[in-house]
């Protein structure tokens, strides 16, 4: 078996944006109640959780919003955007949330892991430099990525966003920078409303943003074939040097927010072809962090499946995932990255 490491708190769950809001603490209560069962407790191993430095997380965010985040901590209730808001442990879970992510890379980092995954919360995909925006407070992947460059000497990072909505925040913390690639998969049009085939980035990142936006009702098959047949050969000229995915299960097939139709089975696939590819290029270091995700017994079964494909206590059949896509619609996505992108990258 993979060594495979967990990020988990019980502190994650004191984020709390009131009893009606999909973004709650019973969605790690379910994953966590999974990890101790019979099948999975003793599998994977628990990583340190810290909060995360100011001057990490200044490597994305400006430091006047660093501060009134901080402000937030202790308070009943602060509005952040309409979506978003605190409560009294809020502050103290999203330092954690990003702190426990940057030592999961960390331990990846130094060979003492082969591959993690952060079972944090609050999300962080959407936060701007100076906003939190859609149940985001810190950008989790994006502090993430610039620590393993700053602090661990990492220089090309690879991240991909599956989560059903686009990653404004990731992407524009990165669209100048050619080191890091963000490859987002959403649907579209939906929010944040970001996300188009002609957003490719700007100025010296230009070519490094690649986004594949989707119409409703797509299954397993679609997204193995997207990333094997136009993330894949992105991948191996790119040659990162660390895999980070945001992990949106809100393309589950019955989320509540969503209109994709991947099942556990399709998330297991996912992470397989993530996991070939790692192989090929990063040394098989691949860190996942947890984004969206509200149908909670759905989340809970995707996150068990994906975990099962982390640890190799499975190995899913991608070619089999992939045996009832329509070769016509993955080749129509095909021709529309590539206009997009055209002169940057071989093979599309």
């Amino acid at each position: 078996m993979t060594r495979t490491g967990i990020v988990k708190d019980e502190k994650y769950l004191d984020h709390d944006m009131g009893p009606f809001h999909p973004e709650s603490p019973r969605r790690l209560q379910a994953i966590y109640g999974m990890l101790a069962e019979s099948d999975m407790a003793g599998n994977f191993k628990e990583v340190p959780v810290r909060r995360a430095d100011r001057e990490e997380l200044l490597l994305v965010h400006s430091s006047e919003y660093v501060d009134m985040l901080a402000e937030t901590e202790g308070k009943d209730r602060s509005y952040l955007d309409p979506d978003t808001s605190t409560s009294p442990g809020s502050y103290e879970a999203a330092l954690l949330a990003a702190g426990g992510l940057c030592e999961a890379i960390a331990l990846v980092s130094r060979g003492e892991l082969d591959n993690a995954f952060a079972l944090v919360r609050p999300p962080g995909h959407h936060a701007e430099s100076s906003r939190a925006m859609g149940f985001c407070l810190f950008n989790n992947v994006a502090v993430g990525a610039r620590y393993a460059q700053e602090t661990l000497n990492m220089d090309r990072i690879l991240i991909v966003d599956w989560d059903l909505h686009h990653g404004n925040g990731t992407q524009h913390s990165f669209e100048e920078d050619p080191s890091i690639l963000y490859f987002s998969t959403h649907q579209y049009p939906y929010y944040p409303g970001s996300g188009a085939f002609g957003e490719v980035g700007i100025n010296g990142g230009e070519g490094f943003t690649v986004n594949v936006p989707l119409s409703v009702g797509h299954g397993d098959g679609e997204y193995v074939e997207i990333f094997e047949k136009i993330l894949k050969p992105i991948a191996t000229q790119f040659d990162p040097d660390l895999i980070l995915v945001s992990a949106g299960f809100d393309i589950y097939f019955e989320d509540p927010l969503g209109g994709m139709r991947v099942t556990p089975k399709g998330f297991a696939g996912m992470t397989r072809s993530l996991m070939d590819m790692a192989d090929g290029s990063s040394g098989g270091r691949i860190v996942i962090t947890l984004e969206g995700g509200y149908h909670v017994e759905g989340q809970r079964d995707s996150v068990k499946e994906v975990l099962r494909e982390m640890a190799r206590m499975q190995v899913s059949d991608k070619e089999k995932l992939m045996s009832k896509t329509e070769d016509a619609f993955i080749e129509q996505l095909r021709k529309e990255v590539g206009d997009a992108h055209r002169g940057f990258w071989k093979g599309l």
